[in-house]
């Protein structure tokens, strides 16, 4: 068998290679890549909990540097958002910034945004609603994560299409191999978003404020602070995977919906079920395929010796459908619970922002499905995003019926 994550058809629908790799191979290492790909859950999760010998912190030397970025005479030099991150760390250093990060990211932090991120959602609504068609990607599962992330870092959400700008200039910088003067548009880029970032940040500790960043700024643990680099590089963290990671949570659930009318019906006439599609959705087609590490040893899995100092790709997106933990897993079924699926990670890069993807889609979902009727999709084809550790929709054209609006211009029925 082959497996290439670089395959069209693969990106199209990588599932069916997921079950083969499952059967025939579930240890491989991908021709021409190197990278040892993991698809049975129990490895996977072998795997992530194992950062003494799967180290992530190596992951950030596999992927490509902003620095490869060139700038030309008089150019300032792209930062690199992969330096310094609690994403790439290993411990003691990643359980250093994980105890002070957990002190400003809270809980009740994420749930006293609710109210918030349900006037974001019902303000976007109101602009496409009544048009009877929309971009779901561009016009709502884009702008509401990047407003509520600009609510909860107290940044401007009026400049929420450079946030979109710098996160897919993150993204391309980092995962793909942009032609020269697309690459000097992208260093461009970060080299803007790293300046807002540091002003937010100076503005922040001038004028102490309550939003996120003066409280990371504030935020001590046994471990110590945080230095300005490293509140710095956490909003970068946030700016980019805590919108698009939701960004295509929300459309890849819509499009799961939408192949399932039977599953739409029964969450749309039963709201109490929105919960269980937005984990549902997670475990059917996560936004986040899978991560990368490296082996600090050789490491036997399923038979397999894996080298010390190769790259190991734990294939969460695979291990979601892997019918020994999931029954039916190709089915989906919003009042399934799946409880330990592993979009979100598994072990101490367990995602620190789940609580608020998961408010962020619940409210997406709860606030959409009562005001619009009979989505169509206008496009036959769907163009799936270009990073290769991610999956997700560019873009997502719906017809649809709104019966709210028909019903106000109807006349009322008399008694």
């Amino acid at each position: 068998m082959t497996y290439d994550p670089l395959d069209p058809l693969v990106r199209e629908d990588p599932y069916p290679s997921y079950a083969t790799l499952r059967r025939e191979a579930p240890v491989y290492q991908v021709p021409g890549l190197g990278i040892w790909a993991v698809s049975r859950y129990a490895d996977v999760v072998r795997v992530l909990r194992s950062p003494e010998r799967f180290s992530s912190a190596a992951m950030a030397a596999a992927v490509r540097k902003p620095a490869d970025l060139a700038p030309e005479d008089g150019q300032r030099q792209a930062p690199d958002p992969t330096a310094l991150s609690i994403i790439g760390a290993d411990p003691p250093g990643h359980t250093r910034l994980r105890s002070i990060v957990s002190r400003a990211f809270t809980p009740r932090r994420i749930a006293d945004l609710e109210p918030r991120v349900r006037e974001i959602a019902r303000d976007l609504l109101a602009r496409f609603v009544p048009r009877g068609e929309c971009d779901l990607v561009a016009d709502y599962a884009v702008p509401l994560p990047v407003g509520v992330i600009a609510e909860l870092l107290g940044i401007d959400r009026e400049r929420q299409s450079d946030f979109k700008r710098w996160s897919d200039a993150s993204m391309r910088a980092v995962f793909d191999s942009p032609g020269h003067e697309e690459g000097e548009q992208i260093g461009q880029a970060l080299v803007e978003m790293n300046d807002y970032v540091e002003q937010t940040i100076a503005a922040r500790r001038s004028r102490p404020a309550d939003d996120l960043i003066g409280t990371l700024l504030r935020a001590e643990s046994c471990e110590g602070a945080l230095t300005v680099d490293e509140v710095r590089l956490f909003v970068f963290t946030l700016l980019v995977a805590g919108n698009v990671t939701t960004t295509h949570l929300i459309a890849n659930a819509m499009l799961a919906l939408m192949a399932h009318p039977s599953e739409l019906a029964k969450v749309t006439r039963t709201p109490a079920l929105v919960p269980g599609l937005v984990e549902e959705a997670l475990r059917y087609d996560a936004p986040v395929q899978f991560t990368l590490r490296t082996a600090t040893q050789d490491v036997e899995l399923a038979g397999v010796t894996i080298p010390q100092g190769t790259l190991v790709a734990p294939l969460s997106g695979s291990a979601n459908r892997d019918e020994q933990v999931f029954p039916d897993a190709d089915r989906f079924d919003v009042t399934r619970n799946p409880k330990d699926q592993l979009a979100f990670g598994h072990g101490i890069h367990f995602c620190l922002g789940a609580a608020l993807a998961r408010l962020e889609a619940r409210v997406a979902f709860g606030e959409l499905l009562p005001r619009i009727r009979d989505p169509i999709r206008q496009d036959e084809l769907v163009s799936w995003t270009n990073v290769l550790t991610l999956r997700g929709p560019t873009a997502l054209r719906l017809r649809f019926e709104a019966p709210h609006l028909r019903a106000a211009h109807e006349p009322a029925l008399s008694p």
